[in-house]
């Protein structure tokens, strides 16, 4: 079982930046966190992925967010990271963290929530 708990979450201006963090904790074997990525829910929208990253550091991105947000891990403290710059208005969500055997499979964070206003 894998128990996940993130941090990092804020609200910020526009422009700035932000670092999410998520560690992952529990009994678990390493293919169970073999990808770990980034999705985020905005009010009335569908949850999307932002950033997804496997164990040996391929990464996936939404267009939305290329170019402004890197995501990373740490495979010897089981954490995932997701750098954010750049932030716009329209990044506003609650950040969930996923960690899984595939991308978007397994277990889920509580979430964080980030707020880009002015």
């Amino acid at each position: 079982q894998v128990q996940l708990v993130e941090s990092g979450g804020g609200l910020v201006q526009p422009g700035g930046s932000l670092r999410l963090s998520c560690a992952a904790s529990g009994s678990f074997v390493r293919n169970d966190i073999y990808a770990m990525g980034w999705y985020r829910q905005a009010p009335g929208k569908q949850r999307e992925l932002v950033a997804a990253i496997i164990r040996f550091g391929i990464t996936r991105y939404a267009d939305s967010v290329k170019g402004r947000f890197t995501i990373s891990r740490d495979n010897a403290k089981n954490t995932v990271y997701l750098e954010m710059n750049s932030l716009q208005p329209e990044d506003t969500a609650v950040y969930y963290c996923n960690a899984g055997r595939d991308v978007g499979m397994g277990s889920w964070g509580q979430g964080t929530q980030v707020t880009v206003s002015s």
